[in-house]
């Protein structure tokens, strides 16, 4: 049986067994613990019970085994370095979402070599992409790179009005960052919140400007921050 955050799938006989199973699953679920446990039940009349009586006869023993979740990264700009950057993040196991306000960067012939891996891909078109970043899973990874600085801008300044997020890298040079930063004060933000926006992105010894240069190097820092992302979904 699996058992998601609201979701089931299969079972493990109902009854008192399976719904005591799930008042257990969840709250590991919620508290991200990868330690597995394990449940007796004695399925006879005399058991106490919160879900009602089970009289088969004998002893379950159930094994809740947690499953590590793929983590999540939206990737904002589909140009040339949002799109090396997620041919490499879809060959791992990873959430990943595409997002670009202009709709031919994400067309289905642009982006078929980004939907072959393993990954869960999800591309959205969004004249307002900072709105989308606002309803992004808790934990997500950003990466800020769309073809308009005010874009980029906004996509800063709605991250930073979220306390939940993995980690929010922005290209772009020191000049860039150095402007954003005093608007980002402008806008109210303490300096310690600023900085939690990495710019710029990647790995600073990897100084190449070719796009998958930086897309490369942008990929190899979100692993040392997500290494379960590396972990292939299923042996081959």
């Amino acid at each position: 049986m699996l058992i998601g955050a609201e979701a089931l799938w299969g079972s493990v006989g109902g009854g008192n067994l399976e719904a005591t199973v799930v008042d257990r699953a969840r709250p590991m679920i919620a508290s991200g613990t990868a330690v597995p446990e394990s449940l007796d039940f004695a399925l006879n009349e005399h058991a106490a019970t919160e879900h009602g009586q089970q009289c088969c006869g004998g002893v379950v023993r159930v094994l809740l085994e947690p499953f590590p979740s793929r983590p999540t990264v939206a990737i904002f700009g589909a140009g040339h370095v949002g799109h090396e950057l997620a041919r490499i993040l879809s060959r791992l196991s990873l959430n990943v979402h595409l997002v670009d306000s202009r709709a031919d960067q994400l067309s289905s012939e642009r982006l078929a070599d980004v939907m072959e891996g393993p990954a869960e891909v999800h591309s959205h078109h969004s004249p307002v992409p900072d709105t989308l970043l606002g309803e992004l899973p808790s934990g997500t990874h950003v990466f800020i790179m769309t073809h308009d600085h005010a874009e980029d801008f906004l996509l800063c300044d709605a991250a930073l009005r979220r306390d939940d997020l993995g980690s929010v890298g922005l290209i772009g040079s020191k000049a860039k960052w150095s402007r954003f930063r005093q608007r980002l004060k402008g806008e109210g933000h303490l300096q310690a919140v600023i900085d939690q926006i990495s710019c710029p992105i990647g790995l600073p010894d990897i100084t190449g400007k070719a796009p998958a240069v930086i897309a490369i190097s942008a990929a190899a820092k979100l692993l040392q921050t997500v290494p379960s992302a590396a972990i292939p979904m299923e042996s081959e």
